[in-house]
């Protein structure tokens, strides 16, 4: 389905298409050959563009095992660390009727884009998906954690405080509680010098109107190799 292998790439050019929301596509080598076209990217405004992301979302050592770290590494089309597809994708609303969201974070982003991202080295998927271990709080650094958890594996493409000038965007995680300042990917540490640097929830600054780059993300499906 559409939506599920695109939600995330939503943001690149804004298109509206048959009431979807259609992106470019972007330069290979984030993923491996073997997960191709299945895979996408999430790289950070920050250290990266849409014509060069540079570093994306990761699993630190490639290890899948639930509670390993999700880091920013170098893209890579041998390194499979970097390895990720959608599990699930749609509205919140309808996380909401699976059981993988609260009613308050229904009520409060019923109609935002959400999803599941499954770690999937060299295209195969593990059942793990980048989270958090509990209940989003400040500073908790994301993980691999089994998909079939809820609200803490969810996370909301969060448009609604996005600057006017798109395509970047925040990704809230669907367990928080603070909807005045959710819990948002946040990155710190330059992954050029610093190496490995995890991914964390912090509260999102400045929203709406001049959220922070290091809390700003894109992502677009990675073209076949």
């Amino acid at each position: 389905m559409f939506i599920k292998t695109k939600v995330l790439a939503a943001a690149a050019t804004l298109t509206m298409a048959g009431g979807l929301i259609t992106a470019a596509p972007l330069p290979a080598g984030a993923a491996t050959t073997q997960c191709g076209s299945a895979c996408i990217y999430i790289f950070s405004k920050l250290y990266g563009t849409y014509t060069n992301p540079g570093f994306t979302e990761s699993v630190f050592q490639g290890i899948p095992a639930a509670g390993q770290p999700t880091i920013l590494h170098r893209i890579s089309s041998s390194d499979p660390t970097g390895d990720f597809i959608i599990a699930q994708a749609g509205m919140v609303s309808m996380f909401y009727a699976e059981g993988m969201v609260s009613a308050a974070v229904n009520a409060h982003y019923g109609p935002e884009h959400a999803v599941q991202v499954e770690y999937a080295p060299f295209g195969q998927a593990t059942g793990l998906c980048a989270a958090v271990a509990t209940t989003a709080y400040q500073n908790e650094g994301l993980s691999l954690q089994p998909c079939s958890t809820p609200g803490t594996t969810v996370f909301i493409i969060d448009f609604t405080d996005a600057p006017a000038a798109k395509p970047y965007f925040p990704i809230v995680n669907a367990s928080t509680t603070d909807f005045t300042h959710p819990f948002t990917m946040t990155i710190h540490g330059n992954p050029a010098s610093k190496p490995f640097p995890q991914i964390t929830l912090q509260h999102m600054h400045d929203n709406p109107a001049d959220v922070p780059d290091n809390q700003l993300w894109g992502s677009e499906s990675v073209p076949a190799n």
